[in-house]
């Protein structure tokens, strides 16, 4: 369950009645590692696994695509939502991303915050190469088709949205959740189970564009990525820097190109 619903009161031309509205829910989930605290993030029940798989991938906590990590579901609050999950990990195979310590609350709206510094880059990083470019006509339909199944939004107004597709458009996940960052990592995490994470050659995400959610792209080997709203100076210059293509303002089959524009394939 990822909504519920509370009574309000609505005013309207100077009058107050009686409303009950569908509100997307928001809870706390706190991740250990072999049993040792890691972070406390908040979002949207649902997807766990998906969820938690995403993150740690995402941060170069566990950057390999196989074997699959143990995840333990170990604890539910008076709700009935999980707040609880436990991944065990052989100690040889966590990565550098464990250095970084999350020692306070990742809030939804931010996915960076509860971090004790920003994310550093490899010396040895290299820039994504597309392996195609990107036809302009089709990022209209990939906001369409992931409009087009965000229930939760539908229901809530909410929820955030983000949709992996490959280069021809075809969707190939989407998830929603009340923060934008654990949508993306939720939707890398899908990917990762679905054994599907080479073909995804775009990310599309409701909102805007942060500087976290270009790296989440990046670790993911995802070349474009494109967002109903606009992108933050320092998610620009990172893009540039990383070899991503950031679209920016896609409504009505039209967007803005920020960085990497030559990736985009001249009609």
């Amino acid at each position: 369950m990822s909504t519920a619903s509370y009574k309000g009161q609505k005013y309207n031309e100077g009058k107050l009645f009686q409303v009950e509205d569908i509100l997307v829910i928001e809870e706390s989930l706190k991740i250990t590692i072999n049993n040792t605290p890691f972070t406390i993030t908040m979002r949207t029940p649902g997807s766990e696994n998906e969820l938690v798989r995403g993150l740690l991938f995402s941060e170069n906590i566990y950057s390999e695509i196989g074997p699959e990590p143990i995840i333990i579901l170990k604890g539910k609050n008076e709700k009935g939502f999980i707040n609880l999950v436990d991944v065990i990990i052989p100690k040889e195979k966590i990565g550098k991303g464990m250095e970084i310590s999350r020692s306070i609350v990742s809030v939804s709206s931010c996915g960076i915050c509860g971090k004790s510094e920003l994310d550093s880059l490899p010396d040895n990083s290299e820039k994504l190469k597309a392996a195609e470019k990107l036809n302009p006509g089709i990022v209209g339909s990939m906001f369409e088709k992931m409009n087009s199944s965000q229930n939760t939004f539908k229901q809530s107004g909410g929820s955030h949205a983000a949709a992996a597709f490959t280069i021809d458009g075809e969707l190939l996940t989407i998830q929603e959740d009340i923060g934008r960052h654990n949508a993306v990592d939720k939707v890398i995490g899908s990917l990762l189970f679905q054994k599907s994470l080479s073909k995804a050659q775009c990310m599309a995400v409701s909102g805007r564009i942060s500087y976290e959610i270009v790296n989440k792209c990046f670790a993911a080997g995802i070349p474009f990525l494109a967002a109903v709203s606009a992108p933050s100076s320092m998610a620009v210059d990172l893009a540039e820097q990383l070899g991503i293509t950031i679209l920016a303002f896609c409504r009505d089959k039209k967007f803005t190109a920020y960085s990497q524009i030559g990736n985009i394939k001249i009609q």
